[in-house]
Order: C-alpha cells, then structure tokens, then sequence
C-alpha cells in the first residue's frame, strides 16, 4: 500500500526582529568598520540588571546550526535559539539625542525596565501551537 503525502506551501513566517533604517545604517557602517568580516550581528537577551535581563548584541564569527537568521535591510542578525521568544516582533531602533546615541528595543513582550533603561523584565511571547 503506498500512501501520498500532499504538501501544501508554507506561508512565510514573520521575522523575529525588524530594524528601522537608522538602526540599519548604523550596524551597516559598524559592521564596516570591523577589523575583520563577519557573518552577522548576534542579538541575545541575558540575565542581568535590576530589571532580571539586559539585550546583548555582538559580532557573530559564524553562525550556529539553530540561530534564528533574519535578513533586514541588508543587515544580517543571527538570534540566539533562547532568546527567540522573547525578542518576538521586536524593532530595533537607533536613536540620537542630544546627550547619547544608543540602539532601542520596542519589544511587545517587555514587562519592565529599570530606571536607568539599562536592563529589562521580558515575558516569552506564547507559542503559536
């Protein structure tokens, strides 16, 4: 008995992360200015700060086997499989004031930040089951 097994197209998944333009042109002049190439930006989120958790950026050598790769106006971020949950529909921005320049996470799964805007409370976006 031979079974057929139809598949039926899989619609595309929304990125993890979206960057505004400024954010992209910036990563995209940072990553230029790196003493070497690079496959990508990796974008975590870590325990610490007074809120419980703080976002992490850092160059990505390589990428690993179960990152979360999302391509956004030419910049490459590879997302830590741990932290796929919380960063779900974040933007990241950068923005300039007049007394700092910095990248903003405008992330629907945070909580809580701490005064100094340093660290985070983040509750795990629910699974799509």
């Amino acid at each position: 008995m031979e079974t057929t097994v139809q598949t039926r197209p899989r619609r595309q998944r929304p990125k993890v992360v979206t960057l505004t333009d400024a954010a992209a042109e910036r990563v995209r002049e940072i990553m230029a200015k790196a003493d070497k190439t690079y496959a990508g930006l990796r974008v975590g989120v870590k325990n610490g700060g007074c809120a419980g958790q703080e976002y992490v950026f850092e160059y990505a050598e390589t990428a690993d086997p179960l990152d979360e790769v999302v391509e956004d106006k030419g910049v490459r971020i590879l997302i830590e499989p741990k932290a796929v949950l919380f960063l779900l529909g974040t933007q990241i921005d950068y923005e300039v004031t007049r007394l700092a320049a910095k990248f903003v996470f405008h992330n629907p799964n945070e909580t809580d930040a701490c005064g100094c805007g340093e660290s985070v409370t983040i509750v795990p976006a629910p699974s799509a089951d």
